[in-house]
């Protein structure tokens, strides 16, 4: 089941075509990677999502429904431009901004004290955001963002601004939450974050949809043949109708990469190795990262 679908959605601004016939699922409970360079229409794509604009045409269903404006209290929207009025008391902003979610005033107390217990924010209550830093301001952004428990949780670049210990504490709440079956939508620039975190990926370029599906299976997808190989002592001088097998790539250090021939099997190119006197010690698949994958896809849609 899904919690959200895209089907040919359009949204232009004037003759700029920001998002172009995107069509992806989201699966309900994951944390889903949205990708893309600056400019690829990403943020506009989340605009369209979120209702804030109307798309010009196509279908968007969310939790098995034509979304309309009365599902934005069943999204969490954390922009990379934050929203947070500065002059106001943090206590104070959180409750407004739970009541405009639809919590009642003992709801809003109840979800305000959980969140800034978890948080260890339980003495910021009294404080201006302007008194905060951006760390510290992005922590109560992140409570606004899911103090209403949305089914759908959309974040942009949330840990800009976090110091690590900071970001290891919102990145285990995001893993609670997936875990408990809040469906998040993560758009970053930090591919490492992804690897790490993301069940299923989409990279946008040039509004179009251009990659997606499960990150191990894309990884699958992209990969070369290439394998590393620990041994130990010295490699033959000369490894005698090596090609039939593998292209020896490079060899430092008692590790080798090597790229398998297609229709080869890993098998044969160890009882090569191992007839021809390799003392092997390890023997590893190389898959691409989602960084490279990231450039390869991009690189291959410019000019398309």
């Amino acid at each position: 089941m899904n919690i959200l679908r895209l089907e040919q959605v359009v949204k232009t601004y004037g003759e700029f075509r920001a998002v172009d016939n995107v069509t992806f699922d989201i699966p309900k409970g994951v944390v889903f990677g949205m990708l893309g360079p600056n400019g690829a229409g990403k943020t506009s794509l989340i605009r369209v999502i979120t209702s804030i604009t109307k798309a010009d045409s196509g279908q968007i269903w969310l939790d098995g429904e034509p979304i309309r404006s009365t599902h934005q209290s069943d999204i969490g929207y954390m922009p990379e431009e934050r929203g947070l009025y500065k002059k106001m008391k943090v206590g104070e902003q959180l409750t407004y901004l739970a009541r405009l979610k639809g919590l009642s005033a003992a709801q809003a107390r109840e979800a305000l004290s959980y969140w800034f217990k978890r948080l260890d924010i339980v003495d910021w209550w009294e404080k201006k955001v302007d008194e905060l830093s951006k760390g510290m301001q992005q922590k109560v952004q992140f409570v606004a963002t899911v103090l209403h428990k949305p089914k759908l949780l959309i974040l942009d670049e949330p840990f800009s601004g976090l110091d690590p210990i900071n970001a290891n504490l919102i990145e285990a709440e995001i893993r609670e939450l997936a875990r408990q079956g809040t469906s998040i939508i993560f758009s970053t620039h930090r591919m490492e974050q992804v690897e790490e975190m993301c069940d299923h990926i989409v990279l946008i370029n040039k509004g179009r949809n251009v990659l997606e599906g499960q990150v191990k299976e894309v990884k699958q997808r992209f990969k070369e043949n290439l394998f590393s190989i620990g041994y130990s002592g010295q490699l033959p001088e000369k490894l005698q109708d090596a090609s039939r097998f593998f292209t020896l790539k490079n060899s430092e250090n008692h590790h080798m990469t090597v790229q398998v021939t297609d229709g080869t099997n890993t098998n044969e190119v160890l009882r090569y190795l191992i007839g021809a006197g390799v003392q092997i010690s390890s023997f590893n698949e190389i898959l691409p990262s989602i960084n490279e994958i990231f450039i390869k896809r991009v690189n291959e849609t410019v000019g398309a």
